[in-house]
């Protein structure tokens, strides 16, 4: 969750780059940087830590030029260092590149760059780009960018300029772009903030869309180079509105962004040539015999789907405790034991103690993070990022799928190296695992049928979540995020544990929630819903794009994407965040900040 500002235009560039980037911190990141073109020629400075050190920086550099490009970078590949900051040039420093995003083979790019003399002086995949176009360059800044797009695959919102050139030329894909429409000038951006100085005036990039930038004007191709039309919008944001993307809450844009977050999550990591993953631990995931899984909220309902994804795929024992109950049991661990801490703010008071106790006993632990530098990840041995980006909305919604496909990595890396996943399992699920963003973009599309079930039910007062297997933990999560924003009572329980107790609940009265997505527990789940029927309850279903007969069984259907049953919990919280913000917008709650609640709990 990088931000990006590029200029062509009548001003001094280095000063549009660095207020655009200032409106641009509440995303977050950790170095910053800018390339100018001056007399001719591209002088880039780049800084790790704040944009004040670079700006103070620029005040001794006076920098002077009208095309430039800037931005600030949250850490995927490489730590946060003025080396890995961008932009990225070549050795001869006549092209600068910036990147939002993973480029997913970027390994093999590098290699054979060097093979072919190219030097690095990053530890990015970023840096490929800068090294591929300049191979590319003949002359025309717009053809070599697309030659290289023709090798490189992955997310990125691209942007970049060359000193023998009037121009900036951009490309998308996952990564978002908007571009500004000036009167003698012209900006590009990752968001609108950044543009709103300047002018209200922009142009949404598609994915597959790439554009040449001038300071007379903008024109935007798809990659093959066909000219494409994208019409000019004139934007009527407040500040505030801006930086929620045009949306009325910090959540709903933060569900909305969660294709790109997973593509972050994942992106970089699969292998599926070698069958594998690339996580960068230090860990030897070969050397445990046991794990304990510690979260608190939404992040131990990520942590209850990991136990399954590690018990299928790594046939190894888990168990999966509340981090505040685990510090008081006294729990059984020692040296073969890795304890695995899932937190999105890396401060969560009862995880962090949690760790603690972990260690006492003898266990190695691994952070499963979204906040860089955060307590977790000083005390873990070691750490895998989710790369989220920044979570504003207090109900988590993005970390959370960040949180499951992390999970998914890690259950990878364990049974590979323990060799209960052999080379075809492993490359069918890293299959299954590269389609996630774009079902999940699929399951967004969803969103007015929720609505709908959010009108029809909003006054109920008690909900009822069920699910099966896999699916149980949504099921918790789905209640969760209906407490958490509406205030409504919800209960999950799996669904088999229904009649155990919670079927005294059911009347007409009560909307029931199941998961009912293709699993080889579908027929039980299926009975368990006509169990509800049977007593007056109201059943939505969360079903299986195709699922025809769930309609003889439910009042309400919400469709997912197919995929494998192990990886439905990710396609199927879209509809159960929706639904809870759908509700709670109609009950006029605080959805970005519900009552009693902190983003990060770090009191005992």
């Amino acid at each position: 969750m990088c931000g990006i500002v590029g200029y062509v235009g009548f001003r001094n560039a280095t000063d549009v780059l660095l207020e655009g980037l200032r409106r641009l911190e509440y995303r977050g990141y950790d170095s910053a940087g800018v390339a100018v073109k001056v007399n001719g020629h591209l002088e880039v400075v780049k800084k790790a830590g704040k944009l004040s050190v670079l700006a103070d920086t620029l005040q001794t550099q006076h920098l002077s030029g009208s095309l430039g490009v800037g931005h600030t970078r949250w850490a995927t590949h490489g730590a946060p260092t003025d080396p890995n900051a961008h932009p990225h040039t070549t050795e001869d420093g006549k092209l600068a590149v910036i990147h939002n995003g993973i480029i997913e083979n970027y390994l093999s790019l590098k290699e054979g760059l060097l093979r072919r003399g190219h030097v690095f002086t990053s530890e990015t995949d970023s840096e490929v780009l800068a090294h591929l176009i300049e191979e590319k360059y003949q002359g025309n800044l717009e053809e070599a960018v697309r030659a290289a797009l023709q090798e490189a695959y992955g997310a990125y919102g691209l942007v970049v300029a060359h000193q023998n050139s009037e121009e900036i030329v951009v490309a998308r894909t996952v990564s978002p772009l908007v571009i500004g429409i000036g009167e003698g000038e012209n900006f590009v951006a990752s968001d609108v903030p950044a543009l709103l100085p300047y002018t209200r005036r922009v142009i949404f990039l598609h994915d597959g869309d790439m554009a040449v930038i001038t300071r007379e004007g903008v024109r935007v191709t798809d990659l093959a180079g066909n000219r494409v039309e994208r019409g000019v919008v004139e934007v009527d944001w407040s500040l505030e509105a801006s930086e929620k993307g045009g949306y009325p809450h910090y959540m709903l844009k933060e569900i909305y962004e969660q294709p790109w977050v997973l593509e972050n999550t994942l992106g970089g990591r699969l292998r599926e040539e070698e069958a594998g993953v690339e996580l960068g631990l230090r860990l030897d995931p070969a050397a445990f015999d046991k794990v304990h899984i510690v979260a608190c909220g939404t992040a131990y309902y990520a942590g209850w789907v990991g136990k399954y994804l590690l018990e299928a795929l790594a046939r190894i024992p888990v168990e999966v405790d509340v981090a505040s109950e685990y510090r008081y049991r006294n729990p059984v661990v020692d040296g073969k034991t890795l304890a695995i801490a899932i937190s999105q703010s890396g401060e969560t008071i009862d995880t962090l103690e949690a760790v603690r106790q972990a260690k006492r006993g003898g266990a190695s632990t691994l952070g499963v993070i979204n906040a860089k530098g955060s307590s977790i990840t000083r005390e873990t041995d070691d750490t895998l990022y989710i790369h989220a980006g920044p979570e504003i909305g207090v109900a988590s919604t993005k970390a959370y799928t960040a949180m499951l496909g992390a999970m998914a990595l890690i259950a990878v890396w364990m049974g590979r190296a323990r060799g209960t996943l052999s080379q075809a399992e492993a490359r069918s699920f890293l299959a299954e695992l590269r389609k996630l963003p774009r079902l999940v973009e699929r399951a967004l599309e969803m969103r007015p049928a929720v609505a709908h079930v959010a009108e029809k039910y909003h006054q109920a007062v008690d909900y009822l979540f069920l699910g099966r297997h896999i699916q149980a933990p949504t099921a918790y999560e789905g209640a969760l995020k209906l407490k958490e924003i509406s205030y409504i009572h919800a209960e999950a329980y799996p669904a088999g544990e229904m009649k155990h107790g919670p079927i005294a609940l059911i009347d007409e009265r009560l909307p029931v929630v199941v998961l009912a997505t293709e699993s080889p527990l579908y027929e039980k789940t299926v009975s368990n819903i006509q169990e509800v029927r049977a007593r007056g309850g109201r059943v939505i279903a969360v079903a299986t794009e195709g699922d025809q007969e769930i309609r003889k069984f439910a009042q309400d259907v919400l469709y997912v994407p197919k995929t494998s049953p192990l990886l439905a919990p990710v396609v199927s919280a879209v509809p159960l965040q929706l639904l809870a913000y759908e509700t709670a917008v109609l009950l006029g709650r605080d959805v970005d900040q519900p009552r009693n609640l902190a983003k990060s709990v770090t009191v005992e």
